[in-house]
């Protein structure tokens, strides 16, 4: 095909391919962490530890599902088999939301999330590497090609929290089920249009199919200097000693968990293996280096970056004003508006640079990294204002998080000419694909870090047990029975010795009261234990609870909920119990404690802010070690 003519039919096939698979990625993360704390009860900090993890395996197994395309499969074979998983992720993700009152509901969750995970690593590092085969070597729309393709990934991520999030997060827990049902269907529409399309429309501009065959097309002589890389056995066993140490160090030590333990070690690990070649040249070596510190700092970036789908979210659900004209916004919909901010802002970002660039007067990419960074910590910034000296039961207006948002999208527009593109400029060519397996683990440990970061989200109240006549129908019958008991609303904790034996066991077997902290109190009114604060937080999740107990000196809430709903046009009465922890554990961070929310929001204008002064300073130092690579 002539290069005035436009581009091959095969590249908006890949477009479509790629728009789907995000719109099934991102649909679900929107409402992911609303899906655990809503529907499964999960706490914050658990909630945000799980996306963490979830989030740091996807840019993990990349790593895997490059290997098997380059060594065994080819890239077709792999983005069918990914994607063939991660349909079945989805599906196992509906059934989770369908029976998410089961105590096996977390069990399905967890398999869904791993057919997801190695389904992604499968699919990401093959279908992009597909559009570049699509030209002929030095074709000047490659370029075009690829801010095409990006526009595919803007796109899904765009509708994807919209019509999720519209048939997901309707603020019923028995309605997530439909937006994970709507991430499944949006992944096999992916599949099937892959399928149907690729031997026609993915092939080279000579007609060749492209990646039918394993990526192995190169010499002999260039095979054989990839496969006998300069690591000698002792490199290997030093660095795998190391590896151990990290581990029993991270795990045993820090207490981190068994998948951050992995990835954090091995984020380590793998950068000091690479560069303790000494059969590496200086200038190899300095450029290698150049790579690991941008790294590193990318780390910081994309930790704050990815609070959107974790304590950004909690955020939207309850400390923002939704209402809009009327109607309710869904929390999940706020991860739209970092996809409608590229589209709107990249052009002009792009004028920008281009503009300087004829004045020779562009920054170089450090000097970018560090605005963008910097540009996070405003973001972050404006909201820690916004919530300054607020009472937590008041909500923001939309404005104060539709503004972080914005802001973060032109942080990322600063950052976006680092990453993989540098990489390749950098890297030695025998040692590309694990360097560029050194970009993937860093952005696999900026995840985790995000969650790790989320679950310092500060918590007012707390829900620790949930039970309903659907999940234990005899557990909650007795503490109907303790709550019902008249004796109990007497005012007199002395009474409380005429409750059943069973019913006093049972509030010490899940709450750890004294019997004698039994006090009684009534929901519409204010008294010393309970504040009007506390109850009104606990309202803006439960607002139909009718009666309550406090108990364990003051510090816990019984709630008891009876609604009524016509099932086949017969009337069905459940009856919901909760018991709310009414001064959780505020979390802390670097022997800071996260008393509120203006604290937590402070801690990442902190690491973005001190992350890019220290970026910028370094920045002239880090041109010289590039050695001419813009």
């Amino acid at each position: 095909m002539s290069q005035s003519t436009g581009h091959p039919k095969g590249l908006y096939v890949l477009f479509v391919t790629e728009m789907w698979e995000r719109f099934s990625y991102y649909g679900m993360r929107a409402i992911f962490v609303l899906f655990m704390a809503k529907a499964l009860l999960f706490d914050k900090s658990l909630g945000s530890q799980i996306y963490g993890s979830y989030t740091g395996l996807v840019y993990l197994t990349p790593l895997l599902g490059g290997y098997m395309a380059d060594r065994y499969w080819g890239n077709r074979k792999s983005i069918i088999i990914g994607g063939i998983l991660m349909a079945i992720g989805q599906f196992f993700m509906f059934i989770a939301g369908s029976f998410y009152q089961e105590d096996f509901a977390p069990l399905i969750m967890f398999v869904g999330l791993g057919f997801l995970i190695f389904g992604n690593g499968f699919f990401k590092p093959n279908i992009s590497t597909m559009v570049g085969q699509l030209y002929p070597e030095g074709d000047k729309r490659v370029d075009s090609a690829f801010t095409i393709f990006y526009m595919g990934i803007n796109l899904g991520a765009f509708i994807a929290p919209l019509l999720c999030g519209y048939l997901g997060d309707t603020g019923s827990p028995a309605d997530f089920k439909w937006g994970f049902l709507a991430a499944c269907t949006g992944m096999i529409v992916s599949v099937i249009l892959f399928v149907m399309l690729k031997n026609k429309y993915i092939v080279t501009p000579e007609g060749v199919q492209i990646g039918v065959k394993p990526n192995v097309s190169r010499n002999e002589t260039e095979e054989n200097e990839g496969d006998k890389l300069p690591f000698n056995p002792r490199q290997i066993y030093i660095w795998g000693s190391v590896f151990i140490a990290l581990f029993v160090l991270f795990f045993f030590v820090f207490n981190l968990d068994l998948i951050g333990t992995f990835i954090f070690a091995l984020t380590i690990v793998a950068p000091g293996f690479i560069i303790s070649d000494d059969k590496l040249s200086k200038v190899e070596k300095d450029k290698i280096w150049v790579i690991y510190i941008a790294a590193f700092f990318v780390i910081f970036f994309w930790a704050a970056f990815e609070q959107a789908g974790a304590s950004l979210t909690y955020f939207a659900e309850e400390q923002t004003d939704r209402h809009l004209f009327g109607k309710i916004v869904p929390a999940s919909y706020f991860q739209s508006i970092n996809a409608v901010a590229i589209v709107i802002f990249a052009p002009i970002f792009v004028w920008i640079w281009g503009g300087l660039g004829k004045r020779n007067m562009e920054p170089a990419s450090p000097f970018k990294q560090a605005l963008g960074l910097f540009l996070l910590a405003i973001g972050y910034l404006v909201i820690a204002f916004g919530v300054k000296g607020i009472d937590p039961s008041t909500k923001l207006s939309m404005g104060w998080l539709v503004s972080l948002y914005t802001i973060h999208t032109f942080g990322e527009l600063c950052l976006s000419p680092i990453g993989l593109s540098m990489v390749n400029k950098l890297s030695p060519a025998r040692l590309a694909s694990l360097l560029m397996g050194v970009w993937f683990l860093s952005t696999a440990s900026a995840n985790k870090f995000a969650g790790t970061l989320s679950s310092l989200y500060p918590e007012e109240v707390k829900i620790e047990k949930s039970i309903s006549n659907e999940t234990n129908p005899e557990l909650l019958n007795k503490l109907s029975a303790f709550m019902m008991d008249t004796t109990v609303w007497s005012g007199d904790p002395k009474a409380t010795s005429q409750l059943p034996v069973v019913a006093i066991q049972t509030v010490k077997s899940l709450s750890n009261s004294a019997v004698d902290s039994i006090v009684s109190i009534d929901t519409t009114a204010q008294i010393a234990e309970v504040s009007n604060f506390h109850l009104k937080l606990i309202k803006m999740a439960n607002d139909n609870f009718d009666r309550s107990v406090l108990i364990d000196n003051g510090t816990k809430l019984i709630t008891q909920e009876i609604t009524e709903k016509v099932v086949d046009k017969v009337p069905v009465k459940t009856t919901k119990i909760q018991i709310w922890n009414l001064k959780p554990e505020k979390p802390s961070f670097l022997g800071m404690q996260i008393k509120n929310l203006y604290d937590f929001f402070m801690v990442f204008v902190g690491l973005a802010g001190a992350s890019s002064v220290i970026l910028f300073f370094l920045s002239k130092r880090l041109l010289k070690m590039m050695h001419g690579v813009q």
